[in-house]
């Protein structure tokens, strides 16, 4: 029996394949997906992911670090040359490095149990090496972390309390935070300095955070051509017709269960969808058909949606209307007001966070007829179905 138990090496850090992994996540591939294609377990990808609260650790790539620290092909070839017996004066020559470069890399990136220098495993070695996390600054101060804590268990934003420690606290600069820095103490859990509960009191209540996208980098989902907003005919800016319709779904618990609302320009005149079987491009696109069944074609000028996907199959909506189909753009719900102003109506009777699949379509017609023949202030204190009975022809 051996008297001394020798020590087993753990798994080193994957540096390059986290790498790899938080690129595909970056451009829009999924956890599970990203994990296949690096070729890494699920837990691994999410263990990862709840080690950085979601969001890609700030690690500059291969080719954004300075020329100055060694590179992984540099690394390569030093492992190559020293197995072919060069010396460390030799092998900076070939590389165009000092001396004293290469004698402190095989140095600090071999270690005892190293049979020889490994190119690969001394890059990531000095990859984890180069983040040295520090400490915090929620972290180092109990006092500070204590404020934090106790409004963020009022539930404050932290936006809200970087501004309160502002305002508050003017002499002690130190406690001058921005809200980056609170999101980062929370999700980082232990590290940070936060417990990583109090994310539940935040207003997302997610447990990971999410990445942004910029409005003006969003894709359009649709496999036909959208026409945007700035191509549809002027006079639907004027509201002198009935016919340009404005469109949208309510969605309820989850976004599980949705409606679908429809509402004209100019007469403010409301049509329900309904959705019993779900909100997907083809229930959206019968819903559509059967709406406009009873609509006469001079009421049928234009129609303006977001880009969402439940509106891939709108090119076989088109033909309902004169003069087409058209998108606002992304995270622009302003280019649609009539629509969004009519759904927060409806919201008295639809409220968020239930499950509208319950309300069947007489349910529907009901909402219609009491927001159609209720008098408006926009419209003169006319309601939107006489509105709309003017506005067709005689």
């Amino acid at each position: 029996m051996m008297g001394v138990l020798m020590a087993v090496r753990g798994p080193k850090r994957r540096l390059e394949l986290e790498s790899e992994y938080w690129r595909l996540i970056l451009a829009g591939v999924g956890t599970v997906e990203a994990c296949k294609q690096v070729g890494i377990g699920r837990k691994t990808g999410y263990r990862w992911r709840a080690e950085n609260g979601g969001l890609p650790p700030a690690r500059l790539t291969e080719s954004a670090r300075s020329a100055r620290y060694l590179s992984l092909l540099e690394r390569q070839r030093i492992a190559t040359l020293r197995g072919q017996g060069l010396g460390v004066r030799e092998i900076a020559r070939r590389l165009g490095r000092a001396p004293s470069t290469i004698s402190r890399e095989l140095q600090r990136n071999t270690s005892a149990h190293d049979r020889t220098y490994d190119g690969d495993l001394a890059h990531a070695r000095a990859r984890q090496r180069m983040r040295r996390p520090r400490r915090g600054r929620v972290l180092q101060d109990a006092e500070l972390r204590a404020q934090i804590q106790a409004r963020l268990e009022q539930e404050w934003s932290p936006e809200q309390i970087a501004a309160h420690l502002r305002r508050c606290f003017p002499d002690r600069p130190h406690w001058h935070l921005c809200h980056e820095t609170i999101y980062q103490a929370i999700y980082h859990g232990g590290r940070g300095g936060l417990s990583r509960r109090l994310t539940a009191k935040l207003r997302t209540g997610r447990a990971l955070r999410r990445r942004r996208r910029r409005s003006d980098q969003r894709r359009i989902r649709f496999v036909a051509p959208a026409v945007l907003i700035e191509h549809r005919p002027p006079i639907v800016e004027q509201r002198v017709r009935v016919g340009d319709w404005e469109g949208d779904l309510i969605t309820g618990r989850l976004n599980q269960s949705a409606i679908g609302t429809l509402v004209d320009r100019t007469s403010r005149y409301l049509r329900l969808i309904p959705l019993p079987t779900g909100h997907a491009a083809v229930n959206v696109r019968d819903g559509l058909l059967a709406a406009f069944a009873d609509i006469p074609e001079d009421a049928r000028w234009t129609l303006t949606w977001d880009q969402g996907a439940e509106m891939a199959l709108h090119h076989q909506v088109a033909p309902l209307f004169r003069e087409g189909v058209f998108f606002a753009h992304p995270a622009s719900p302003w280019q649609r007001g009539t629509n969004e102003n009519t759904n927060g109506l409806l919201r008295q009777y639809f409220p968020k966070g239930t499950d509208l699949s319950r309300h069947g379509i007489e349910d529907l017609r009901t909402v219609e007829q009491r927001l159609n023949n209720r008098p408006r202030k926009s419209l003169g204190w006319l309601s939107p179905a006489e509105v709309f009975a003017s506005g067709l022809p005689s």
